[in-house]
């Protein structure tokens, strides 16, 4: 199967997915995006899921919605995030999965 052509994306378009990739930079909102595949959670879940601080937490909550890669409903006093943006899951499988094949491979070199 012949790989698709990539086309050049815009200067615009070149900064959004700039500014995308640095909202993803930051190890502790990779943490809250991992803790949210297996579903919802409020901002003590997410605490407890990540080991931060509420305080640290909230903050990186707020930077994702408004990011759009996160969304948050509320039910009573509880506010519950999700992930909003689709293509974050695939996209973190790709990285990671890229990721976990050079550790292996930089394990195997080790052992030699």
């Amino acid at each position: 199967m012949a790989k698709k052509p990539h086309r050049p994306l815009s200067e615009d378009a070149l900064q959004l997915v700039a500014r995308r990739f640095a909202v993803l930079a930051e190890p502790m909102r990779l943490r809250l995006i991992q803790a949210l595949f297996a579903g919802e959670k409020n901002v003590s879940q997410l605490v407890e899921a990540t080991g931060g601080t509420q305080a640290n937490v909230s903050r990186h909550l707020q930077t994702l919605l408004a990011a759009h890669i996160l969304e948050r409903r509320k039910e009573g006093l509880q506010v519950y995030y999700s992930i909003s943006d689709p293509t974050i899951p695939p996209l973190c499988d790709v990285v990671c999965g890229a990721i976990e094949k050079q550790l292996a491979r930089q394990a195997k070199g080790f052992g030699k």
